[in-house]
């Protein structure tokens, strides 16, 4: 496969015509990038007291605390040769400590902005600095829609989530494992997952991190599709790992780190923090360990291959203290979304962080109620990845066909909010008042015939018209709506073009792969 340089995909890009705005509601082409260059500043929480406090907490974990590492005696031997206090606390299991600014000192290799590559060179994505990746929600057993409910996740699902993440302008990465799909072995899975997101999207992918081995296998697959020269020179693929909070990294999760690492290619390094359970509280505590977690994750990388993409992360969230039950869409996780923020800032990383959360059954108003809170926190935050950006409900349990197009059409909006707007004599607009003066409306001005394609964003799905209108064509609510929409996307889909030869090579790798092993279903 051949890839242009980033100069020429970024000078085409510079000098490419715009896509035109056709009659259909939600067209916006003048909002259309391959992500989103944000022209609006983050918003800073805390002052400087208050995060040095945060980041002073962070060193007391690490230093009189400490992580520990199971089952992965290479990785714990690259910290101890770098400067780590190793303390075996069970056969298989050590504690290490951090002395301060060590972690950091070993952060500092790490890119603060760097470019995934996609094989559509167009679609190509930069993370870090004033740049923002919208991707679909990552990791649901369930899917569901109006018409069937609630189910498990198939194949065909999540093909059809791929196809409608690539058929949307407002998502920028295809994403990961969008849903289990599980009708496929769980050992095999991966290849099939993989594959989808190279045959039935141009953009960006995340690859498997299940097992070191599943890793191996996403970016081998990765070489076949790019070729092994580009892999070897570029990021192609990103793994998204978890720690296992409190303050635990496993051997499956650091050898999979490893794997990508030693590759040259991306990582997420994100803990799941549920306040009270497994992280302290208040969200002061939560972000310093959050902060401690990802960063002891990020520096594994550095270790392996000083300047390997690394991605901070964090997930916060809340919980029903009178059921145990997680909560997202909550306001002090948000908060806390802005202060990790701050912190990637302050080590000049790039930043996971938020999404479209919510803990609804339904594409209703409580989903997006929450999840507009929890996003909001990631855009504000100046979050550069943002995984969750679509089809989240259920607290992850399962993704939703009509939610994902509802949280497409804001991602959408999103575009045109973190766009800004500029104040010049042009779009200060006196000109249009003064046109035909007072009293007088303004739609034939010329200031307004010059601007009203642009001026504001279209919704695709909302209803705008009046109420009357609106009950005389059926009074079709937006979740019904957002039905209707996602069958029609699938229904007139086509699949990115892809080299016959590559596809066959793909398609021979994976059986080779599936054939070496037996079926495990757990």
């Amino acid at each position: 496969m051949q890839l242009e340089t980033q100069e020429k995909v970024r000078r085409r890009r510079r000098s490419g015509s715009k896509p035109q705005r056709s009659s259909a509601p939600g067209q916006n082409p003048h909002l259309y990038v391959p992500y989103i260059t944000r022209k609006i500043p983050p918003y800073d929480l805390l002052g400087d007291e208050g995060l040095s406090q945060i980041e002073a907490a962070c060193d007391r974990i690490l230093s009189d605390i400490g992580m520990e590492f199971r089952d992965d005696p290479e990785a714990v031997d690259l910290f101890r040769k770098a400067g780590a206090d190793v303390t075996p606390v069970a056969q298989n299991a050590w504690n290490l400590r951090f002395e301060p600014g060590m972690v950091r000192d070993l952060l500092k290799t790490a890119p603060a902005r760097f470019t995934q590559l996609a094989r559509n060179p167009e679609k190509s994505v930069e993370i870090g600095g004033d740049a923002t990746v919208f991707a679909p929600s990552y990791g649901s057993p369930f899917v569901m829609d109006l018409d069937q409910g609630r189910r498990y996740g198939t194949i065909q699902d999540f093909e059809n989530f791929v196809k409608l993440a690539q058929s949307s302008p407002w998502l920028h990465h295809s994403g990961g494992t969008i849903c289990e799909p599980t009708d496929i072995p769980v050992n095999k899975r991966h290849l099939d997952m993989v594959y989808a997101h190279m045959r039935y999207s141009d953009r960006p992918f995340l690859g498997s991190i299940t097992a070191p081995e599943r890793a191996a296998d996403s970016i081998e697959m990765c070489r076949v599709l790019f070729g092994e020269s580009v892999v070897d020179q570029n990021c192609v693929i990103m793994g998204n790992f978890n720690t296992t909070s409190p303050l635990v990294l496993d051997g499956v999760t650091t050898k999979g780190i490893r794997e990508y690492a030693a590759a040259g290619q991306g990582s997420i390094h994100l803990p799941f923090l549920l306040g009270g359970a497994v992280s302290p509280l208040t969200m002061a505590g939560a972000c310093a360990q959050s902060l401690a977690e990802s960063m002891v994750s990020c520096a594994l990388t550095q270790l392996v291959r000083p300047g390997a993409p690394a991605i901070l992360a964090a997930f916060l969230s809340s919980m029903s203290l009178r059921s145990g039950s997680p909560t997202f869409g909550t306001p002090e996780p948000a908060l806390g979304s802005l202060v990790m923020g701050q912190l990637a800032r302050r080590l000049d990383m790039p930043l996971r962080c938020a999404g479209s959360f919510s803990t609804s059954k339904l594409p209703d108003a409580q989903a997006m109620q929450q999840s507009m809170m929890s996003m909001m926190s990631a855009i504000q935050s100046g979050g550069h990845y943002i995984l969750h950006s679509a089809g989240f409900l259920d607290g992850l349990l399962s993704m939703s066909y009509e939610k994902f197009v509802m949280d497409t059409d804001m991602c959408g909006a999103l575009h045109a909010y973190l766009n800004g707007f500029e104040v010049n004599q042009d779009s200060l607009g006196v000109e249009a008042l003064a046109q035909n003066g007072p009293g007088e409306h303004l739609f034939g001005t010329d200031h307004t015939l010059r601007h009203y394609e642009t001026a504001y964003w279209d919704s695709g799905l909302n209803d705008d018209q009046p109420f009357e209108t609106w009950d005389e064509q059926g009074g079709i609510d937006a979740a019904s709506r957002s039905n209707q929409r996602w069958k029609a996307t699938l229904q007139t889909y086509e699949a990115p073009p892809l080299d016959i030869a590559t596809d066959e090579a793909l398609k021979d790798f994976m059986a080779r792969k599936k054939a070496s092993m037996t079926d495990m279903w757990y």
